[in-house]
Parts: structure tokens; C-alpha cells; sequence
């Protein structure tokens, strides 16, 4: 381990979250001096004053200890995978008045792939954590694309939309990365310790605080900014009137990112601020996922308003898949639908009622055909 690995992962759990005076004091005089300064407390007042009680903690040589037992690693703007040109949107941002406003001064990470490929094209999607029915399924939907088009899904690894995003980003094949609140070596929510370890293997589990800190409501807040700042847009699909979401949106808003909400039912509780945020032009409605695509990616991209309406327009990936294995004339039966499209039968049971009500299939005694 290099001193200067070690100071990085002192200056870490010393910082405990966003600290712009920090982040500028290591920009000037590098890791190690910085943390020299913090240690004899040799700091201008403001620095000081956010790192006294903290200071005499070191727990450099545990924590890298740790995360490289747990297959992780500390990193740092040093490295190359640090995702430099994500967090230069910190950079317009009056850190002096608002002390969230800064970007990570490191990160620890879980996952062998690197983050500035899982970021290079990467949409985020957050909502309420007490979500419905109608919620997870348009979720599902949402995302199911996305995958299928090559979008990582960044989230925060909670319960209820949160969970559904990365549960469906692992069910299509695509990668998802969590940003979490807490220590990487934690399970917040200990329910999802599972789908924890599943992300971390297919994306990356990511937190700004050190292995051993626990979670609390100000880390929670904070952590809303790097959701926002690591992806291109911000999907909003259930917030409540009160939701962590809209903070999610507002990080958006102020660092670049277009924000896009998904409408519900009129009466829903969960809806309530996907709806004020879509009335006072807070985000964008979104209806499908082209509709994300097209704020999210290049110039040009997922724009098909203006072209020919196809089949499949609107469809999600699996419900596209099924369609193309069935046969052109003649039906089959979910398990060689299942074999043939490569998608697990109960994705394909989900699948085909969809197709039906699209007009695109129908279904006799011997299975499933294709109509027109």
C-alpha cells in the first residue's frame, strides 16, 4: 500500500461526505500534504472546523484491508477510472454556499468493471420507496429497454423503485450500478444484501464513505447528488409528495442533467410529485423509454416521432424478442417460445398479453402466432 493510497483513504473517512474546502486543499497540495494539514490541524477555519472531530481517526490500513478482501477498491482522482468528466459538473456549482456541493473526494467501489465504461452511457431511475403495483411494472418497462440499448441503470439500491431498477436492469442482461449511503461493506437495506452482491458482480456498488459507516439522513441526501451527477438524464417513475426522488431531480436540475417523470393514476398518493413536477416544468413527461433516449443520448438519438411507425415501436426489449421467435406462420407454446427467444418463460408469460393487446399476436388450442 503507497502513502499515497493511504492518505486518499484517511482523507476519506475524515471528510465523512461532500467537503468542497477539502477537496480544493487536495487539488492544491496533493493527498499526502493534505492530510499532514488535517492531522496537526494546520487548516484555515472552515476546514478546520469540519474535520477537528474526526482528525485523530485513522483508519487508513483497515479500510483498504477490508475493501480489498471484499474484492473492491479505493478510487481515487488519481486513477484512471475515475470519472472526472461526470463530476466536472460540480464544478459550477457555488460550493461556498452550500457545502453539498461538491464532488466525492474519493470512492469506494465494489465491482471489477471499470466506472467511466458503466457511466459512459448511463440513465438514472429513482421513485418512491413504498412503490405500487403500477410503479415496479412501468419500471420494469422502462428499464427492461433501456438495458436492451446498451443504458447502465444508476440507483440507490433501496427498496421499492430503487430496487425494482436494478432487479430489472440484472433480468435483461444489462449493468446497473447502486450508490449507496453508508459503507460498501454494508447491506442498507439488509433485505437487499443479495441483490447487492448481484450488482456488484454484473456493475458496481459505490459510496463516498469509508467501509464501517452507517447510514443516516444526511448521507442519504448527499448521496442523491452522485445518482444524479454519474448518469446522463434522471428518471423520476413514483414520487411521492415528500420523496427523496424530487431531491434526486433537483441535484439533476443543477448539475445539467435533463430530468423526465413518469405520470400514474390521478388518484395515486405515489404519483403526486411526478405530476408537480411535470405541471411546474420541473421535468420532462415520459411515456416510454424513447422518450428518455432522447433528452439522455446524442443529438438525433431515440427521436422517432418524425419516422415511420414500426411493429415494435414502443415495445420493450423482451416483448420485442418474443415477437421475433415466433414462427411466421404457425403457433408454438411457451417453452419453445421460451428456448427460442432466450427469454424465461415467465418473462415471456408477462410478455405475450402485452403483444396481444398490441394487435401483434393471438393465441389458439396448439399456442401462440403471430397476426398479420
Amino acid at each position: 500500500m503507497s502513502a499515497r493510497r493511504a492518505a486518499w483513504a484517511y482523507l476519506s473517512q475524515v471528510a465523512q461526505g461532500p467537503c468542497a474546502p477539502l477537496v480544493e486543499l487536495v487539488e492544491a497540495v496533493g493527498p499526502e500534504e493534505a492530510a499532514r494539514a488535517v492531522r496537526g490541524a494546520a487548516l484555515p477555519e472552515a476546514l478546520s472546523t469540519r474535520t477537528q472531530a474526526r482528525r485523530h481517526i485513522d483508519s487508513a490500513d483497515r479500510d483498504l484491508d477490508m475493501i480489498g478482501r471484499l474484492g473492491g477498491r479505493l478510487l481515487t482522482p488519481d486513477d484512471e477510472d475515475w470519472p472526472a468528466w461526470r463530476l466536472l459538473a460540480f464544478d459550477g456549482l457555488d460550493s461556498r454556499r452550500e457545502r453539498e456541493s461538491a464532488p466525492p473526494l474519493a470512492l469506494w467501489v465494489l465491482g471489477e468493471r471499470p466506472l467511466t465504461e458503466l457511466t459512459e452511457r448511463a440513465v438514472a431511475v429513482v421513485g418512491t420507496r413504498a412503490a405500487s403495483g403500477y410503479g415496479e411494472h412501468v419500471t420494469g418497462q422502462f428499464v427492461d429497454d433501456l438495458a436492451g440499448r446498451g443504458w447502465t441503470v444508476v440507483s440507490g439500491g433501496a427498496y421499492g423503485i430503487d430496487g425494482a431498477a436494478h432487479r430489472a436492469a440484472l433480468a435483461a442482461g444489462g449493468a446497473t450500478v447502486a450508490v449507496l449511503a453508508c459503507g460498501v461493506d454494508r447491506a442498507y437495506p439488509a433485505g437487499h444484501a443479495r441483490l447487492l452482491r448481484e450488482i456488484a458482480g454484473e456493475g458496481a456498488v459505490v459510496s463516498e464513505y469509508a467501509p464501517g459507516t452507517t447510514p443516516a439522513r444526511h448521507r442519504f441526501l448527499a448521496r442523491n447528488r452522485l445518482v444524479a451527477a454519474l448518469a446522463d438524464a434522471v428518471l423520476v417513475v413514483e414520487a411521492g409528495a415528500r420523496s427523496g426522488a424530487r431531491n434526486t431531480a433537483t441535484w439533476a436540475s443543477r448539475l445539467g442533467r435533463p430530468v423526465l417523470a413518469v405520470p400514474g393514476p390521478v388518484t395515486s398518493a405515489s404519483s403526486v410529485g411526478c405530476h408537480r413536477m411535470i405541471r411546474e416544468g420541473e421535468a420532462l413527461l415520459a411515456s416510454r423509454s424513447a422518450d428518455v433516449v432522447e433528452v439522455a443520448g446524442p443529438v438525433g438519438v431515440g427521436g422517432e416521432d418524425g419516422g415511420p411507425v414500426r411493429p415494435l415501436d414502443g415495445l420493450s426489449a423482451k416483448a420485442a424478442l418474443v415477437y421475433e421467435a415466433l414462427p411466421a406462420s404457425g403457433s408454438v407454446g411457451l417453452p419453445e417460445l421460451a428456448e427460442s427467444s432466450g427469454v424465461p418463460v415467465e418473462s415471456v408469460r408477462g410478455a405475450l398479453p402485452v403483444l396481444e393487446l398490441a394487435g401483434l399476436v393471438g393465441s389458439d388450442g396448439t399456442g401462440w402466432f403471430r397476426r398479420g
